[in-house]
């Protein structure tokens, strides 16, 4: 594979550049400055030698202060161009990571479900760096081997045309065989890239995954697959680099050659008087430097086409279909003034939905109220997980979910917070159909409670905090207390300010679950959709986390996964779900006497999962 569209990711790449326009014309200009001073100060070399022999020593030291003076100009250049160009290069990564992180942080659910997280990775770590060696070497080093190229053969012409013709001819057989070698190896460096992000992947997710791989005996199975993914990006690697390697060894042998004969050539033609012996040394200083520019240039192609392949990428990824909001409606706060709700920017503790109509604004309670009508859904357009579900679920009322594993549980779940969104049907909120809401705000009302809790790197309160940014220390204490986390975060060496590392990896499952309920709590959402932990804890712990989920429940609309009795026996609706259908539906009491599947599942001929 190659870049499909090279000319659009310049094009792009050039833009971000632009940003920062003001260093890389500064740039230029000392690169320029750079490579003009080496090539006039190898020129100087003919006038010194000439003066030498004519006149001697003494008449030569003008001459050998200018070219002195050049060289320290054109050295004091590339020390200014380095060090803009390391900024420079920095500000544009720094752009192009800032941009790939806000449209990960935009695109749906559904395509971090089909992409692999490392591979993922691979484009902010292997692929952005590519991009950022390619600005802090290449974009300087390819104007200055153009201008040494190009100012080499202008001068060779001035100092000897007739040598110039030999050198000419094998500049056309160096630059033959570098379009030869480029052709043969770029296509192979983006397959190189994208292996890279595979094997990338994969060993990401091994490592995070490797007491699931240790406890399956997997490791054997691990190693041949990471082989076969190795030796994709072996082969790639070694196509694309077989090629590219030769090229600097095939332009310095030529070089060799080309300066053997001009040295030959050059030396008979002073013999001859037809040219003089100061123009012969810069000539050839010119032929055996010109070689050095060459490789280079061919340096940085291989390079350039490297980074241009990550830089693909990552636009690829830019260029993704964000999450589509149309929603207009948004959650305000308010206070309530003669039956009429007014909007305000204060904490108020009541809130309303700000809902723009044509005669004017509508603001809405939120209470939580969420109803599904007749609602069907996939995740892939052929297969249905959902068929025609109807529930409703008023202000304060527990509805509990209960049935096999792949019944649709977890999907109904992710509906009401748009995860995904349905193809048939309507959800509604408050009476509010859901996609009229903002998805931010949607997902503001709610809180959730997940059995795979994810913490963060940061601190204990950092982690609670999570849930309300804007929360204080102590309604963050207070949501700690109310999830019985308190107890234990106090006895922990720093309490409320201990770090948490590697997802929670210093805290045991139990605890984690408490800081995952005080997160929730801190949010104080009025709809809450909870899917019951099944981790195997100790019976203290346990007691603990059901505790404080029945005190997150209470006075709140609640959606659960049940998979506790007690649970579903205090549930206000319960819903049995078999194969994305409503099977059943009512209170504990009521499903126990229709001795239908709820009676089976609850007795323990079915498995509640």
């Amino acid at each position: 594979m190659r870049p499909q569209n090279l000319g659009q990711t310049i094009q792009r790449l050039m833009h971000y550049m632009g940003n920062h326009a003001i260093f890389f014309v500064f740039v230029g200009i000392l690169v320029a400055t750079s490579a003009l001073g080496n090539l006039f100060g190898t020129y100087m070399i003919r006038p010194i030698v000439n003066d030498v022999l004519n006149t001697g020593l003494d008449q030569a030291y003008i001459q050998i202060g200018i070219m002195a003076l050049i060289f320290l100009v054109g050295v004091l250049s590339t020390l200014g161009y380095t060090q803009l160009m390391a900024v420079a290069a920095q500000k544009v990564v720094q752009d192009i990571r800032r941009d790939l992180f806000h449209i990960m942080q935009k695109l749906p659910l559904q395509f971090f479900d089909t992409h692999s997280h490392g591979e993922l990775m691979s484009r902010f770590t292997n692929d952005v760096d590519t991009v950022s060696d390619a600005l802090n070497n290449s974009f300087a080093m390819m104007i200055q081997s153009f201008i040494q190229v190009t100012g080499t053969l202008i001068l060779l012409f001035i100092l000897s045309w007739r040598l110039s013709l030999v050198v000419l001819i094998f500049y056309v057989f160096m630059f033959a065989y570098i379009r030869f070698s480029s052709a043969k190896s770029k296509s192979y460096f983006s397959l190189q890239q994208k292996n890279i992000g595979l094997i990338n992947g994969f060993i990401e997710e091994m490592i995070s995954g490797q007491k699931v791989v240790k406890v399956f005996n997997h490791e054997n199975a691990n190693q041949t697959q990471f082989e076969h993914f190795n030796r994709k990006l072996q082969k790639s690697s070694q196509k694309a680099q077989g090629y590219s390697q030769t090229i600097v060894p095939m332009v310095v042998s030529l070089s060799y050659i080309n300066y053997a004969i001009v040295s030959v050539v050059g030396g008979y033609m002073c013999l001859q008087q037809t040219m003089d012996v100061g123009s012969l040394a810069s000539y050839l200083v010119f032929v055996r430097q010109a070689a050095m520019p060459i490789n280079q240039f061919t340096m940085q192609l291989n390079l350039l086409l490297t980074s241009l392949s990550g830089a693909e990428r990552i636009f690829e990824l830019m260029d993704m279909d964000p999450e589509v909001d149309e929603g207009k409606v948004t959650l305000v706060n308010v206070r309530k003034e003669n039956d009429q709700y007014i909007e305000t920017k204060e904490n108020t503790g009541l809130w309303a939905w700000r809902h723009p109509r044509e005669n004017g604004i509508e603001y809405v309670e939120l209470k939580g109220d969420v109803r599904f009508h007749h609602v069907d859904f996939g995740y892939t357009p052929k297969k249905k997980i959902l068929h025609d579900i109807n529930l409703f679920a008023k202000p304060g009322q527990k509805i509990a979910f209960v049935g096999a594993t792949g019944a649709g549980k977890t999907t109904i779940t992710n509906l009401i917070n748009r995860f995904y969104d349905i193809q048939n049907g309507s959800i509604t909120y408050d009476g509010i159909d859901v996609k009229l809401i903002k998805k931010a705000d949607l997902r503001r009302s709610l809180g959730m409670v997940l059995q795979d809790t994810h913490l963060f790197s940061g601190t204990i309160m950092d982690n609670i905090r999570f849930g309300n940014l804007e929360a204080s220390d102590e309604q963050c204490i207070e949501a700690a207390k109310l999830a019985n986390a308190d107890s234990f975060i106090r006895r922990l060496p720093q309490g409320y300010d201990t770090p948490v590392y590697n997802d929670g990896g210093n805290l045991s499952a139990g605890q984690r679950q408490l800081l995952a309920i005080a997160r929730a709590a801190v949010a104080d959402p009025p709809v809450l959709i909870l899917d019951e932990a099944t981790s195997s804890v100790d019976t203290h712990t346990e007691s603990l986390i059901e505790k404080g989920m029945d005190q997150l429940m209470e006075g709140r609309t609640v959606f659960v996964i049940a998979h506790r009795l007690s649970t579903v026996r205090n549930a206000d609706v319960i819903l049995v779900l078999d194969h994305g259908d409503v099977k059943e539906r009512g209170s504990h009491d009521d499903l126990i006497e229709q001795k239908g599947m709820y009676y089976k599942l609850y007795t323990g001929m079915f498995e509640l999962s």
